[in-house]
């Protein structure tokens, strides 16, 4: 690797036009400073000055070396001047990521916490599958990974998994698509153009077993990783799509759909994956409390309800 110390000694030399002078910029004897030049050529196995009489021209290794050398000691000064100027308050970097299964609604309003905090949080979003995100995480190039499931086993990542909550979910459709669903719900997905989450989702094997115990068999017009894709096709009438009861009645307004049915008995589930297993970053902790007062099982909370009315 080079030796940056010697570099700069050779910048010094070319910029002031010899070893003389430059031992008068750099304070160090001209024996010094030909020692450090003579390392740096060994190190790098090429002359970068031809004597000619007292003076040193630059080889054409030389021109290129220094080429580099501006370029990199530019860079250092305004690191430098970039450090020095930098505010008190420096905000806390939060590095996420987020799998592109889990619907950005979802995201957003997990997330938003962190940027309450009293200390100014400046959050860095990634999105990608659950292979991608768990191997950023176990190089520490993120915090944290919100999933709509834990570590799967088949992924070698030492993490912890923290519950964040679940919810059911809600069908979705066109006005006009509903209108010829007319049977009372969930028959009326029967035979209906269907919008499947995609393979790498958790909750797609809930949903064709909820299916399959109803009896009910939708006609499968497209499959999506994506959700926030499955939503678009959704909202050009193409089938009906689900997405977390949690969000319904934003998914409703931003989509112009309705919701034509709603089940607990299929729940989407999502996880805070880290490397920690006692959180202790405040961006974290501060997600994962807002998460368990919004985002908690419904029939759990249904059925505490009925049994309060029963006892009254």
């Amino acid at each position: 690797m080079i030796n940056y110390k010697h570099l700069h000694y050779f910048w010094v030399v070319a910029k002031s036009g010899g070893i003389a002078r430059a031992s008068e910029r750099l304070h160090l004897t001209p024996q010094t400073i030909s020692g450090q030049l003579t390392l740096l050529e060994n190190n790098l196995g090429e002359d970068l000055f031809n004597r000619v009489g007292r003076n040193l021209e630059l080889t054409e290794s030389g021109r290129l070396v220094l080429s580099y050398a501006d370029e990199i000691f530019s860079l250092g000064g305004e690191l430098e001047e970039m450090v020095r100027n930098l505010p008190d308050e420096r905000p806390l970097v939060f590095k996420v990521g987020v799998t592109e299964v889990v619907p950005k609604s979802i995201a957003y309003r997990l997330l938003a916490p962190a940027l309450q905090l009293a200390e100014p949080v400046r959050i860095v979003c990634r999105e990608g599958d659950i292979d991608t995100m768990l191997g950023e995480l176990a190089v520490h190039r993120v915090d944290l990974v919100i999933a709509d499931g834990p570590i799967p086993p088949s992924v070698n990542v030492r993490g912890f998994n923290h519950p964040l909550g679940d919810c059911g979910i809600t069908f979705f459709a066109t006005p006009r698509l509903a209108r010829k669903l007319d049977k009372k719900f969930p028959h009326n997905l029967n035979g209906a153009p269907l919008l499947l989450p995609g393979e790498m989702t958790v909750v797609r094997n809930r949903l064709v077993q909820w299916l399959d115990a109803q009896h009910i068999h939708p006609r499968i017009v497209g499959e999506f990783d994506d959700s926030a894709l499955m939503k678009a096709f959704g909202q050009t009438g193409t089938g009906v799509f689900i997405a977390p009861t949690a969000i319904a009645a934003e998914v409703e307004k931003q989509y112009g759909v309705i919701a034509i049915g709603q089940t607990d008995e299929v729940r989407d589930h999502f996880y805070a994956i880290s490397v920690e297993r006692k959180i202790s970053h405040p961006a974290v902790a501060a997600i994962t409390e807002a998460a368990r007062e919004w985002l908690i099982p419904d029939a759990p909370r249904q059925r505490k309800k009925k049994s309060n009315r029963k006892r009254k």
